[in-house]
């Protein structure tokens, strides 16, 4: 199946830029989001500095024209007060000899201000709800929007979405040689972050199981994907012959593992972004999120967005969800849905078809 994971040509309005420093430790989804109109930076003349967290460095290094300055994030946003000092200092070292012409803090909380105390730019950026120029404006995808806001390009009608740019260097990815006609790689965990739990996002696990069942019986591969905290997710799992690669890859190594897959099903989770990345059809499953802002916007990508008629839908608000105790939305979307949207990748991927994005409702689809 074709891909074309790069970035748009694109006019950077403010001028010449030759150094640009980005402030963005993780998520891994916000990371991936941001990197096409970083990107675009490099394009136009920039050299790039990126201060990220340990957790993506390996990511962002598979990309040559990105130098990273990694930090201990985890020292800096919950460690003891001495921990913080430490570590804010060798971040100031490092950029605090540098002159930038541009330094963005890809975040809304002023706090992180402190992070970029002793950088020299002439321009700086902090993400803002209440100035339009520099806030992510609702339903429309941070890959868009980390670019206009980057790029300081006009708010106008702008008809093609950038694309997630693929990383131009993968290691290989550890998993054993396909030995079915058809690998399905399934994302059951995920859905936190540093900061806090995100569960509501979560597909229920015991779908997922129930989904590798039906695709083991049909002699498909199934590949488990998911970092070391989502080990809890195993015993789900037990006494199916799936393979099992959660907490064992590396971000980079995840993607080369999606690459071995006909398609990847996940929830709205890092993950799924990496499966962005990969050559993988992606059906992605949402709820309390916006699909159109989060969904990989390239050929092969198709998403279901359950809840249908809910009036909370979405209640994810850019930093919490609702108090919910129980994600109706996710839970609309049942494994038989699941597995007609993905006979339909398959399909369309035997055919040597790659069809456009598009996100699916439960109404149009047999329960």
């Amino acid at each position: 199946m074709p891909l074309n994971c790069g970035s748009m040509d694109t006019n950077v309005s403010q001028g010449t830029i030759r150094r640009v420093l980005i402030i963005k430790f993780g998520a891994i989804g916000d990371v991936v989001m941001a990197i096409p109109a970083v990107h675009a930076l490099h394009l136009a003349g920039a050299k790039v500095d990126w201060v990220c967290g340990p957790a993506v460095a390996p990511l962002l290094e598979c990309y040559p024209w990105i130098r990273t300055i990694v930090v201990d994030d985890r020292a800096i946003l919950k460690g003891s007060a001495a921990e913080r000092v430490r570590e804010l200092f060798g971040l100031w070292w490092a950029v605090g000899w540098v002159k930038y012409d541009l330094c963005a803090t890809l975040y809304y909380d002023s706090r992180y201000r402190i992070v970029t105390i002793p950088v020299r730019s002439e321009r700086r950026i902090l993400l803002s709800r209440g100035q339009r120029g520099r806030k992510l404006v609702a339903a429309r995808h941070h890959c868009d929007e980390y670019a206009r806001i980057l790029l300081e390009e006009a708010d106008s009608c702008r008809p093609e979405s950038r694309m997630p740019l693929r990383p131009e260097r993968l290691p290989e990815c550890g998993l054993p040689a396909r030995r079915a006609a058809v690998r399905v790689g399934i994302v059951p965990g995920g859905a936190s972050n540093m900061m806090r739990q995100q569960t509501l996002r979560r597909w229920p696990v015991a779908r997922y199981a129930a989904l590798a069942r039906e695709l083991l019986g049909r002699g498909y591969e199934v590949v488990l994907i998911g970092g070391p905290e989502d080990a809890w997710v195993r015993p789900e799992f037990s006494g199916l012959g799936v393979i099992d690669s959660i907490g064992i890859l590396s971000l980079p190594e995840v993607i080369a593992a999606c690459d071995t897959c006909d398609v990847v099903v996940s929830h709205d989770t890092g993950p799924m972004h990496l499966a962005g990345l990969s050559r993988a059809a992606l059906l992605g499953l949402f709820g309390p999120t916006d699909p159109g802002n989060f969904l990989p916007r390239r050929e092969g990508v198709r998403g279901i967005w359950g809840g249908e008629g809910f009036a909370c839908r979405p209640c994810y608000d850019g930093r919490d969800f609702a108090p919910c105790l129980d994600n109706g939305c996710m839970q609309q979307i049942t494994t038989r849905m699941v597995l007609s949207q993905m006979d339909e990748l398959l399909a369309e991927r035997a055919d040597g078809k790659a069809g456009q994005q598009r996100v699916v409702l439960p109404s149009s689809m047999r329960a």
